[in-house]
C-alpha cells in the first residue's frame, strides 16, 4: 500500500539515491535552519548595539544553556531514528508512542535542570569558566547570568519543538516543522526588538529582552507543532491522541540510542563552546567579544548543513528499516558532496572578507575605538582558523547524520568527547601556555588552533567509521523480534 502520509511516497517514482530526492527531503529542514540562523544573527546584531559587553556575554551564556539543551536535542535525534525506522517497517502507531515517551522524559529532565542550574548560574561563569573580575568585566558576568536563567525556562516549551521536529522529519513531513519554526522565529525577532530596545510602550530590557523574546518565539512554535501533531488527520494515520500511554521499553530504546547521542551533541556543540570560551576568556573582554562574533559567523555557515544532516538521518533510518543499506550509502555520498562544496566556498569567503566581517560587528559609534581595533584584529585572525576547518566540519556533520540514522550513536559520543575534552580542552590549555610564553599578544589564537585540530580529527574519524560499514551490523529492533508489528497492528484494531 502506498503511504500517502509521507512527503516523498514511493508512488512518485523518484530514485531515493538521487540528488533531487535528497534535496526535496532536506529543503524544509534547510529553510528551517537557515531561518533560525538568520533569527539568531539578527538577535545578536541587536544585542551588539548594546555594546561590547553584551556581545561578549550572549554567546558564552548561550553555550552554557545549550549544555543541558544539547543533551536533550541529542536524545531527541534518537526519536528521528526510531520514528523513521518504524515508519519504514510500517509501525505507524509506534511513531506516535515514541514521541510521547520523549516528551515525558524531556519534561522531567528540564524540571531537574532548572532546579539545579538556576541558583548555580553565577558560580558557573565565575568559577567553572574562570571569568573573574580581574580578567572579565563584572558587567559581562551579570548579563550572562541574566540571559542564562531566562534560557533555562525556555527549554521547557522547547521540548515540544525538539520532539516535534524529529517526529515530523522521521515520517518525512518536514514542511510542518519548517512552518512552525518560521512563525516562531518571526515572533522571536519582533519580540526581541520590542523588549531589547523598549518599543511600543514596553520597558527597555537589554539582554534580558533578548532572552524573553526567544522564550516567546519558542513557545509559539511549540504550540503550532503540538496542534498539528494532535490534529484529526495526524491522529487518523498515526493515532497521535491514542498513543499517550507510558511505555518503559520504548523509553529504554530512546535512552539506549539517545543517551550517547545526547552526550555526543552536548560535547560536540555546547561543551566544545564552553571550553573554547573558557580558554579564550583568559585573554580579556576583547578576545571574548571577537570569539563571540566569529561564532556567530560560523553558525551561519554550518546550520544549512545541519538541516541536510537531519534529513539524512531520517532517510538513512527509513532505508535501514526497509533493509536497503546500499541506498543509505548513496544518500550519504550525495549529501556529502553538497556540504563540501558549500562549506568550502564559505571557508574561502571567511578568509578573503575576514576583516570586513569583523567590522560589521563593531559599528557602534559609542564603542571605544581602541576596543574596536582590538576586536577586529583578533577576530580577523581567528577567522583564518574557521576558514580552514569548514570542509572538515562539513564531513563531521554529514557523517554524524548518517551514523545517527543507523543508531551508531556510541561512536559519535566517543569521538565528540575526545575532540572536545582531549584535543580542545587539554590541547588548548597547552597551546594557551605556549602562546602566553612566546606570543603573548596572540594568546587567544592558541585555543582556536586547538579547536581547528579538534574539528579536523573528529571529521576524519567519522569518515573512517562510515567507510568501515560497521554501522550496518546495528539492529535497533532485535530485542523485540519480528512479530511486534503484527501485534501492534492488532492492538490498534
Amino acid at each position: 500500500m502506498t503511504d500517502q502520509s509521507s512527503l516523498l511516497s514511493s508512488s512518485d517514482g523518484e530514485d531515493p539515491t538521487s540528488i533531487k530526492y535528497m534535496l526535496k527531503l532536506a529543503a524544509p529542514m534547510v529553510v528551517t535552519t537557515i531561518s533560525f540562523t538568520i533569527m539568531q544573527f539578527v538577535d545578536r546584531f541587536m544585542v551588539s548595539r548594546l555594546g561590547p559587553y553584551a556581545l561578549a556575554a550572549i554567546l558564552p551564556a548561550g553555550a552554557v544553556s545549550f549544555l543541558p539543551g544539547g543533551f536533550a536535542i541529542g536524545l531527541m535525534t534518537s526519536l528521528n531514528t526510531f520514528v523513521s525506522q518504524s515508519h519504514g517497517r510500517g509501525d505507524k502507531r509506534d511513531c506516535s508512542n515514541y514521541f510521547w515517551q520523549a516528551i515525558y522524559m524531556g519534561f522531567v529532565y528540564f524540571l531537574v535542570v532548572v532546579a539545579i542550574m538556576w541558583p548555580a548560574a553565577r558560580w558557573i561563569f565565575e568559577t567553572i569558566m574562570g571569568q573573574k573580575p580581574d580578567v572579565v568585566d563584572p558587567n559581562v558576568v551579570d548579563m550572562e547570568v541574566t540571559y542564562l536563567r531566562i534560557m533555562l525556562y525556555a527549554h521547557i516549551p522547547a521540548i515540544f519543538n525538539y520532539a516535534g521536529s524529529q517526529f515530523f522529519m522521521g515520517i518525512h513531513r518536514p514542511v510542518i516543522t519548517m512552518c512552525a519554526s518560521l512563525c516562531g522565529q518571526v515572533v522571536n525577532v519582533t519580540a526581541n526588538y520590542v523588549l531589547i530596545f523598549g518599543k511600543l510602550g514596553f520597558p527597555e530590557m537589554g539582554i534580558a529582552g533578548a532572552g524573553w523574546g526567544t522564550f516567546i518565539g519558542i513557545t509559539v512554535a511549540a504550540g503550532i507543532n503540538l496542534a498539528v501533531f494532535l490534529s484529526g488527520r495526524m491522529d487518523a494515520t498515526y493515532k497521535t491522541r491514542r498513543a499517550l500511554g507510558l511505555d518503559f521499553s520504548k523509553m529504554y530504546d530512546l535512552l539506549k540510542v539517545g543517551f550517547p547521542a545526547g552526550i555526543g551533541l552536548m560535547v560536540n556543540v555546547a561543551l566544545w563552546g564552553v571550553i573554547l570560551f573558557g580558554l579564550v576568556g583568559k585573554f580579556g573582554t576583547e578576545a571574548l567579544t571577537a570569539t563571540s562574533a566569529v561564532f556567530a559567523c560560523t553558525h551561519v555557515s554550518v546550520m544549512p548543513i545541519v538541516g541536510i544532516s537531519t534529513a539524512l538521518t531520517a532517510a538513512v533510518g527509513k532505508a535501514i528499516g526497509e533493509s536497503r543499506e546500499r541506498v543509505a550509502i548513496k544518500q550519504t555520498r550525495i549529501c556529502l558532496k553538497v556540504a563540501l562544496v558549500y562549506m568550502g566556498l564559505v571557508g574561502v569567503c571567511f578568509f578573503i572578507f575576514r576583516k570586513g566581517l569583523m567590522e560589521f560587528w563593531t559599528t557602534d559609534p559609542e564603542m571605544d575605538q581602541a576596543v574596536v581595533e582590538a576586536v577586529v584584529k583578533a577576530g580577523a585572525n581567528i577567522l583564518i582558523c574557521a576558514a580552514i576547518y569548514q570542509v572538515f566540519q562539513a564531513a563531521r556533520t554529514i557523517y554524524s547524520g548518517s551514523l545517527r540514522g543507523a543508531g551508531d550513536t556510541v561512536w559519535l559520543a566517543i569521538t565528540s568527547s575526545v575532540g572536545a575534552v582531549l584535543i580542545l580542552g587539554f590541547g588548548g590549555a597547552i597551546m594557551v601556555r605556549f602562546f602566553q610564553k612566546f606570543f603573548p599578544s596572540y594568546g587567544y589564537m592558541g585555543p582556536w588552533i586547538a579547536a581547528t585540530l579538534s574539528m579536523i580529527a573528529v571529521g576524519l574519524a567519522n569518515r573512517w567509521r562510515f567507510k568501515s560499514k560497521r554501522w550496518m551490523n546495528i539492529d535497533l529492533f532485535k530485542r523485540r523480534g519480528p512479530s511486534v508489528p503484527i501485534q501492534n497492528g492488532a492492538a490498534v484494531e
